[in-house]
């Protein structure tokens, strides 16, 4: 798979899952078993500097999902 596919293969499946918005790196690392964990890492960086995703902390714990969704994002818009 290709950069552009990988991208794809992230936001279909971080949209497919209605509950949950915000994911551990290690899930990502779940969606390609066959790629070194360092690799996924660079792939999540570069989708959060296109604006794709974005970083979010409990302060002890840091979460990745969709730029703008979940309850917690349209809270932090209300302040």
């Amino acid at each position: 798979m290709g950069i552009e596919e990988d991208k794809e293969l992230i936001l279909d499946t971080l949209k497919a899952k209605k509950g949950k918005t915000k994911f551990y790196l290690k899930d990502f690392n779940g969606m390609f078993p066959d790629r070194k964990p360092r690799d996924v890492k660079k792939l999540v960086n570069q989708m959060v500097s296109e604006g794709l995703l974005e970083y979010w902390s409990s302060g002890s714990t840091t979460l990745i999902g969709l730029k703008g969704a979940g309850k917690q994002h349209d809270a932090e818009d209300e302040e």
